[in-house]
């Protein structure tokens, strides 16, 4: 019952302004009302022979039943383990694939050639953190200076942490008072909205009441009424069904020979691109090969120069390496320089391998000097640092300049960008309160016409049922039992309406 109590739009707008006390306060409240009014006031009377006076009462159709949709979409649970084996299998079957990789890999580093081995590199450790760097500063050099230094950055971390709480904890605290200030504003506003919604499906029961009345008078006062021929508003709706169903019919072929027709584009897409890339390799190719051609033509007049021979290799060895030279370019490049013969091959030699080895050493000063051993660096960008300077070095006045203004730029971009959040976070919500407003005031027409659209559906089965008992010819004693039950479902029935 619970569940059904909160289908209503305006119901569900008061429901998330509510605590949780007030939420179960308002859900018993609905269930009294729901079982004091449609459960005890409707009981049959206990000394009744038949359920003939019951039927008429509360509207009973004969040929009732029920939804086709009550037993779709039945769902089958699973029952089968296969797949946590099929996980467990799967997750070894990873780990052995990747114990045979390591195995290959050391099959294949065992048959290249030396110059193709990926080079050996040293473990660089950075510490980014100017308490890191101090720490590992007492460690690795315990003296009155770096202890000094490490213990007042340790303390100034320290300061500007707690700092940082209570501004941190001061922004939340101003950020929630002004969104309760909102939250107010919003539920006050929010009351004119929800008095309109409510009078406007107050006002749609009275008109329904007004007009089934009318329409019931007719039958019930007129010695002859001009009976409605049962079946007139049901066989509009199976028209209308079938026309939708027609339609879904031919919206799904339609949706299937589009979906062909896409995948046949796509893949006509893909290969048309496919071959456009292929071509523009090609033709990148041929401008390469006038770049290398024209840089090898350089190169030669360069060798032919006879300028100072150790511009001449130096220049010789960037080009042949940028071009990627074949071993036999090399050679004929470097023959045409007037050198020695053995120089001429200790170059050839020299060069050749550095085109053909796979990768280079990186610069020791960044990263070591290749040995498989850590190594520590630090790359600080913190105005602590500025800090930890001036306390190694007081009587340098310029430590002390760069740590105050430093430190001074820190806390006013901070503070500055705190106070930017709150305000932000602030106009957020007020806007987001705002639009909520508008929401809700747009949302009236659609929430009563969703109201109606419940009711009519409603009652309309019953109304259909008045006009088949009028077509049997039912006196009009029991016609007038029915319209007056009608009225009242009208009145009270779903969907509820609570003030």
């Amino acid at each position: 019952m619970t569940m059904t109590l909160f289908n209503d739009g305006e119901i569900q707008r008061r429901q998330r302004n509510l605590t949780g006390v007030q939420r179960r306060n308002n859900s018993k409240t609905r269930e009294g009302v729901i079982v004091n009014n449609f459960i005890r006031d409707n009981e049959p009377e206990p000394f009744a022979f038949d359920l003939n006076d019951t039927k008429d009462s509360l509207i009973i159709s004969e040929t009732a039943k029920l939804p086709k949709q009550l037993r779709e979409n039945q769902t089958t649970p699973e029952k089968s383990l296969l797949p946590i084996s099929g996980i467990a299998v799967g997750v070894m079957g990873l780990m052995a694939g990747l114990s045979w990789f390591v195995k290959r890999n050391a099959k294949i580093t065992n048959e290249i050639a030396r110059e193709k081995w990926i080079t050996s590199f040293t473990r660089n450790i950075s510490i980014n953190d100017e308490n890191d760097q101090a720490l590992v500063q007492m460690v690795q050099n315990p003296n009155r200076k770096t202890i000094r230094a490490g213990l007042g950055v340790l303390t100034l971390s320290a300061a500007a942490f707690m700092g940082k709480t209570f501004f941190d904890g001061f922004k939340e605290v101003w950020v929630k008072k002004k969104e309760a200030d909102i939250q107010k504003n919003l539920q006050e506003q929010l009351i004119d909205i929800e008095t309109q919604s409510f009078s406007g499906k107050i006002q749609i029961i009275r008109n329904s009441l007004s007009e089934k009345t009318k329409m019931f008078s007719r039958y019930l006062e007129d010695n002859e009424p001009h009976l409605q021929p049962f079946g007139m508003f049901k066989s509009a709706k199976e028209l209308s069904f079938g026309q939708k169903a027609e339609k879904s019919d031919h919206k799904t072929h339609k949706s299937g020979l589009q979906y062909f027709m896409l995948g046949g584009a796509t893949i006509a897409s893909i290969i048309g691109l496919s071959l456009y890339s292929l071509k523009n390799l090609r033709l990148g190719g041929k401008e390469v090969s006038k770049f290398v051609n024209r840089t090898k033509k350089d190169l030669e007049m360069i060798a032919q120069s006879g300028k100072d021979t150790d511009f001449i290799k130096e220049y010789l060895e960037h080009g042949l390496q940028f071009i990627n030279a074949k071993k036999e370019v090399v050679e004929e490049i470097v023959n045409k320089t007037p050198w020695e013969a053995a120089e001429k091959e200790e170059f050839i030699n020299k060069t050749v391998q550095k085109i053909e080895t796979s990768t280079v050493k990186v610069n020791p000063n960044i990263g070591g000097d290749g040995t498989q051993k850590p190594s520590l660096s630090s790359f600080v960008d913190d105005y602590r640092a500025f800090f930890y300077n001036f306390l190694i070095e007081p009587e340098n006045p310029q430590f002390q300049q760069l740590f105050i203004g430093m430190t001074a730029l820190a806390g006013v971009s901070y503070g500055g960008k705190l106070i930017g959040d709150a305000i932000k976070e602030v106009q957020v919500k007020k806007l987001n309160a705002q639009t909520e407003v508008d929401l809700q005031k747009r949302l009236v027409s659609t929430e009563l016409r969703n109201f109606k659209s419940k009711k009519d559906a409603a009652i309309q089965p019953l109304v259909d049922e008045f006009y088949k008992q009028v077509d049997e010819g039912k006196p009009k004693e029991q016609l007038k039992t029915m319209a007056e039950n009608i009225l009242l479902e009208i009145k009270n029935g779903p969907p509820f309406v609570y003030s």
